[in-house]
């Protein structure tokens, strides 16, 4: 009697915590693009708003994402979605990871280890510093979240376009929320192509995907 009513009390418990764990993950994005954004010196709500872009499931950013081959994958558990990194990256293959869902093949030698990788408050911080790095090289937030998914304009352009889309600003960003760049003479494009004045950088990969 007292075994089968340990089991009860045992199944009892799990019930309980899955809804508590699933809205500790619901808010990990949130919280860790947050801390990044005070460390790094970049404005909450850019982050805030590329972290939904790149992980938004059930109305939230998630921190288990991994994205192989065109297909996102969203996990219960930080465990299931190691795993699945893990055996993309042993099998040659690369993955975007985690609530910025960086890429492992361009930078994946920043982190020691997948564990580390999918840790959201890490994936946050390092996305947070190549953001601002992107922001240094280009002195303008709008050119920096274009070439943190791709160096190609049209791209580059479209994923802006989403990042507003999800964009609410923050009352403590640490700049005023970032404006459309409407003046096609300030989008970036090869140095001496007509049609702008800024050039496209050179050097950096994009965060997510390739060039």
């Amino acid at each position: 009697m007292v075994k089968k009513y340990f089991i009860m009390f045992c199944l009892v418990s799990l019930f309980m915590a899955a809804p508590i764990a699933a809205k500790a993950a619901r808010d990990t994005c949130a919280r860790a693009a947050r801390f990044a954004a005070q460390q790094a010196g970049v404005p909450a709500d850019i982050l805030l708003a590329i972290t939904l872009v790149e992980t938004r499931h059930d109305g939230t950013a998630w921190p288990w994402t991994l994205n192989h081959d065109g297909r996102g994958r969203w996990f219960t558990t930080a465990a299931e979605a190691e795993r699945a990194a893990a055996d993309i990256l042993s099998s040659g293959g690369m993955a975007d990871i985690g609530c910025f869902q960086i890429n492992s093949r361009w930078h994946g030698s920043a982190f020691a280890s997948v564990t580390q990788m999918l840790d959201p408050v890490e994936n946050a911080l390092y996305a947070a510093r190549y953001l601002r790095r992107l922001h240094g090289e280009t002195g303008d937030w709008h050119a920096a979240i274009a070439a943190y998914h791709s160096r190609d304009p049209a791209r580059g352009q479209a994923y802006l376009d989403r990042v507003f889309g999800q964009m609410v600003p923050m009352p403590d960003s640490a700049a005023p929320p970032a404006r459309r760049n409407r003046f096609p003479l300030l989008h970036a494009g090869d140095p001496g192509s007509t049609g702008t004045i800024v050039p496209r950088l050179a050097g950096l990969p994009p965060l997510i995907g390739g060039p």
